[in-house]
């Protein structure tokens, strides 16, 4: 136990997150068991070790442990989870849950054992903690972290302390909030350097950012797809290869069967593939409103433009950059379906928008909400596309 106290108090003296996550404030910390989950690379290790260095320090009272450790493969961690209760023990920060092969059932006995410990676990994004795990239904609750948002990445860059505004604050007071904005900083400065190395806090890192996102790529595909969907590793290559296939196609509508022979497997596997690639954040689906899977999706974009620029950056259009950009950043506490003629999506089902490099020249529809990228400060129901990025 003791050496599990040394790396604590190591990592949390040595832990300094440039940016506060948004999400630290929204959990209910009171909560006795809390998820968060997020894909690889987001920070969610950082953000634990933040947390108790937030609200504990060194205190004894709060340990991380990573169940990456070999200790683990030979005892539980409900026993360790006791052991440290008896220590006086209040708070249990564990790291990458999904490494033990019976995490649901080891939290659902710490729950039910230890009336006065207080869990938060982390795991990966392609996780269902309620839906495919029962003995956790009703007393987890769950959250996601998400990469940094735009107004994240200009906080750090500009030392400013820009807040998050809804999507609802954005369409009624975007000329007021950008002027806020502007006034301290120009925004278009940062943008082109956000979406193409932005996103993942690993840019902090002095290594070469496509690289590294490349291998973070690799590493969802094979550990948080194949370990946790139980995928036998001889169907590895044929996800990559379908993963690679959809970035080089660019945002649109799948052709299932041509991507089933050229995997060769079946349309059904194609779109387990699919939804699994969704999971673990590396594609989005967009649906027609009122449709879901397991129906084919109306388009497929990358989860995000940094991956676009990763994977194939010499077929990286503008377009598509700008759209894959929307898309992420609604994506949080919005839903996204297609959008209708003229448009690009229909956000929440009731509310259009069109992505556009500039202006666009002809009729302009009053009910459709424009997000130009090359603006930065709009009017009427032209919003600068930047503006987009202060959702969370």
């Amino acid at each position: 136990m003791e050496a599990f106290y040394r790396t604590h108090a190591y990592l949390v003296e040595h832990t300094n997150a440039p940016v506060r996550r948004a999400l630290m404030d929204e959990i209910d910390w009171n909560d006795r068991l809390i998820g968060i989950k997020g894909t690889r690379g987001v920070g969610k290790t950082t953000f634990l070790l933040q947390y108790a260095k937030e609200h504990f320090g060194t205190d004894r009272s709060c340990l991380y442990i990573n169940l990456n450790n070999f200790y683990f493969q030979q005892r539980g961690f409900a026993d360790f989870a006791g052991e440290f209760l008896k220590r006086g023990g209040k708070v249990l920060l564990i790291d990458q849950v999904f490494k033990y092969g019976d995490w649901s059932h080891e939290l659902r006995t710490c729950y039910d054992k230890y009336p006065s410990l207080h869990i938060v676990f982390t795991g990966s994004s392609v996780m269902r903690l309620k839906e495919e795990n029962p003995e956790l239904n009703g007393i987890v609750k769950s959250y996601n972290l998400r990469g940094f948002s735009f107004r994240e990445y200009l906080n750090l860059y500009t030392r400013n302390e820009f807040p998050a505004y809804s999507l609802e604050e954005i369409i009624a007071n975007h000329e007021k909030i950008a002027k806020s904005i502007l006034s301290k900083v120009r925004p278009l400065d940062y943008f082109q350097s956000y979406i193409h190395h932005g996103f993942y806090p690993f840019f902090l890192e002095k290594r070469n950012y496509s690289e590294n996102l490349l291998k973070t790529m690799s590493m969802m595909i094979e550990v948080d797809i194949l370990l946790i969907k139980q995928i036998e590793l001889k169907y590895l290559s044929k996800i990559k290869k379908l993963l690679y296939m959809l970035a080089v196609n660019g945002p649109g509508t799948p052709n299932i069967s041509m991507l089933a022979n050229e995997i060769q497997t079946s349309r059904a596997t194609v779109m387990n593939y699919i939804k699994y690639l969704a999971d673990a954040r590396l594609i989005n689906m967009i649906y027609e409103e009122g449709d879901d899977f397991p129906k084919k999706p109306a388009r497929i974009a990358m989860h995000n433009t940094n991956q676009m620029y990763a994977i194939y950056p010499i077929k990286v259009e503008e377009q598509n950059v700008l759209e894959t950009f929307f898309l992420n950043t609604m994506w949080k506490d919005h839903k996204m379906s297609t959008g209708k003629k003229g448009t690009s999506f229909l956000v929440d089902g009731n509310q259009s928008f069109r992505i556009c490099p500039a202006k666009p020249k002809g009729k302009i529809n009053p009910d459709t909400i424009y997000a130009l990228h090359h603006m930065e400060l709009g009017h009427g129901n032209f919003i600068p596309l930047w503006l987009f990025g202060f959702l969370y």
